[in-house]
Protein backbone atom coordinates (compact mmCIF):
# COMPACT_ATOMS: atom_id res chain seq x y z
CA UNK A 1 0.00 0.00 0.00
CA UNK A 2 3.16 2.39 0.40
CA UNK A 3 4.36 3.47 -3.11
CA UNK A 4 1.73 2.27 -5.15
CA UNK A 5 -0.97 4.62 -4.04
CA UNK A 6 0.84 7.49 -4.45
CA UNK A 7 1.50 6.45 -8.16
CA UNK A 8 -2.06 5.77 -8.38
CA UNK A 9 -2.51 9.43 -7.58
CA UNK A 10 -0.32 10.77 -10.02
CA UNK A 11 -1.80 8.78 -12.98
CA UNK A 12 -4.79 10.02 -12.23
CA UNK A 13 -3.31 13.96 -12.15
CA UNK A 14 -1.68 13.23 -15.45
CA UNK A 15 -4.62 11.54 -17.03
CA UNK A 16 -6.96 14.41 -15.77
CA UNK A 17 -4.46 16.93 -17.11
CA UNK A 18 -4.44 15.80 -20.14
CA UNK A 19 -8.10 14.90 -20.60
CA UNK A 20 -8.59 18.51 -19.63
CA UNK A 21 -6.11 20.03 -22.03
CA UNK A 22 -7.37 18.12 -25.15
CA UNK A 23 -10.84 19.24 -24.02
CA UNK A 24 -10.03 22.68 -23.30
CA UNK A 25 -8.48 23.08 -26.77
CA UNK A 26 -11.41 21.81 -28.42
CA UNK A 27 -13.20 24.16 -26.88
CA UNK A 28 -15.20 22.55 -24.45
CA UNK A 29 -14.12 24.20 -21.54
CA UNK A 30 -17.45 23.09 -19.35
CA UNK A 31 -16.72 19.73 -19.83
CA UNK A 32 -12.94 20.12 -19.12
CA UNK A 33 -13.49 21.43 -15.64
CA UNK A 34 -16.15 18.64 -14.86
CA UNK A 35 -13.37 16.40 -15.59
CA UNK A 36 -11.01 18.24 -13.47
CA UNK A 37 -13.20 18.07 -10.69
CA UNK A 38 -14.18 14.31 -11.70
CA UNK A 39 -10.13 13.32 -11.02
CA UNK A 40 -10.48 15.59 -7.93
CA UNK A 41 -13.04 13.77 -6.17
CA UNK A 42 -11.64 10.35 -7.13
CA UNK A 43 -8.22 11.20 -5.05
CA UNK A 44 -10.21 12.73 -2.38
CA UNK A 45 -12.31 9.97 -2.08
CA UNK A 46 -8.80 7.91 -1.79
CA UNK A 47 -7.45 9.99 0.53
CA UNK A 48 -10.24 9.77 2.09
CA UNK A 49 -10.45 6.02 2.56
CA UNK A 50 -6.48 6.35 3.22
CA UNK A 51 -7.57 8.43 6.45
CA UNK A 52 -10.43 6.07 7.66
CA UNK A 53 -7.98 3.57 7.64
CA UNK A 54 -5.37 5.72 9.84
CA UNK A 55 -8.34 6.23 12.23
CA UNK A 56 -9.12 2.32 12.60
CA UNK A 57 -5.87 1.72 13.14
CA UNK A 58 -5.39 4.08 15.84
CA UNK A 59 -8.58 3.13 17.47
CA UNK A 60 -7.27 -0.40 17.39
CA UNK A 61 -4.23 0.87 19.23
CA UNK A 62 -5.57 2.79 22.29
CA UNK A 63 -8.57 -0.62 22.76
CA UNK A 64 -5.83 -2.73 23.03
CA UNK A 65 -4.17 -0.06 25.66
CA UNK A 66 -7.51 -0.34 27.31
CA UNK A 67 -7.49 -4.08 27.20
CA UNK A 68 -3.59 -4.25 28.55
CA UNK A 69 -4.21 -1.67 31.47
CA UNK A 70 -7.87 -3.45 32.18
CA UNK A 71 -5.78 -6.60 32.47
CA UNK A 72 -3.33 -5.38 34.52
CA UNK A 73 -5.35 -3.92 36.99
CA UNK A 74 -7.54 -6.78 37.20
CA UNK A 75 -4.53 -8.94 38.63
CA UNK A 76 -3.48 -6.20 40.51
CA UNK A 77 -7.11 -6.52 42.34
CA UNK A 78 -6.84 -10.04 42.26
CA UNK A 79 -3.61 -9.95 44.22
CA UNK A 80 -4.86 -7.83 46.51
CA UNK A 81 -7.71 -10.06 47.20
CA UNK A 82 -5.82 -13.07 48.08
CA UNK A 83 -3.45 -11.36 50.34
CA UNK A 84 -6.23 -10.59 52.63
Amino acid sequence: MGVEIIFKIAAIGILTAVVGQVLKHSGKDEIATMATLAGLIIVLVMVLDLIMNLFDVIKNMFNFWNFLNFRNAQENNNGLVNKK
